[in-house]
């Protein structure tokens, strides 16, 4: 890893102390802290605020960090809003994972606006989203969504299994994220699973 590499992952890490100082203990904590620490350091994919809407952010400080400022994101996404690019198949996405929403929490309903607005970058969806492991998508998706979580039973990788899920609901056969063929992880993904 490169010193350059080093310093943002420490930057992010000392983001990431300071939300969970100030976590409320809600099952997203974790989650959220390390997509705006990831973000506040100029990783990941999202876009601004996550992929929520500046008064949803807010929300959202407010019941997973409260008396943490949301402008932790100001400086680096006060120019950048969410693009209207793809916008139905973002809908679809959040539609299909509401549909499986636990209903424990309105985190739930960020999450899904989250996790959507990742899916439309080119990366794996957990790095997308600037998460620190895969495991970390697999547990926020057990639990905000556990219903469709529970029906990825060859573990598939994430972004994938939703845009299959997407692809089953409207009868077609063959399908594929449609950010998969630029991946370097092409072979991987769409090669054997054994």
């Amino acid at each position: 890893m490169s010193a350059l590499a080093l310093d943002l992952r420490h930057e992010a890490e000392h983001v990431f102390a300071r939300l969970m100082v100030r976590a409320a203990g809600a099952g997203n904590d974790r989650a959220f802290a390390s997509m705006i620490a990831t973000r506040a350091t100029g990783g990941g994919a999202l876009p601004a605020w996550l992929g929520l809407t500046v008064a949803d952010f807010h929300g959202l400080m407010a019941h997973h960090f409260p008396g943490v400022s949301p402008d932790v994101l100001s400086a680096i996404d006060g120019g950048t809003p969410l693009t209207l690019a793809r916008l139905d198949e973002r809908e679809d996405l959040v539609a299909l994972m509401l549909t499986h929403r636990a209903g424990e929490s309105p985190s739930e309903i960020w999450m899904a606006h989250t996790v959507a607005a990742g899916c439309m970058a080119s990366d794996h969806l957990w790095h997308d989203l600037g998460l620190w492991s895969r495991s970390e998508l697999t547990a926020l998706m057990g639990r905000n969504f556990p219903s469709l979580a529970a029906r990825n039973t060859s573990d598939m990788k994430w972004k994938r299994f939703l845009y299959k899920q997407l692809c089953e609901m409207e009868g077609i056969r063959a399908c594929r994220a449609p950010s998969c063929e630029v991946c370097v992880d092409y072979h991987v993904c769409f090669g054997s699973e054994d």
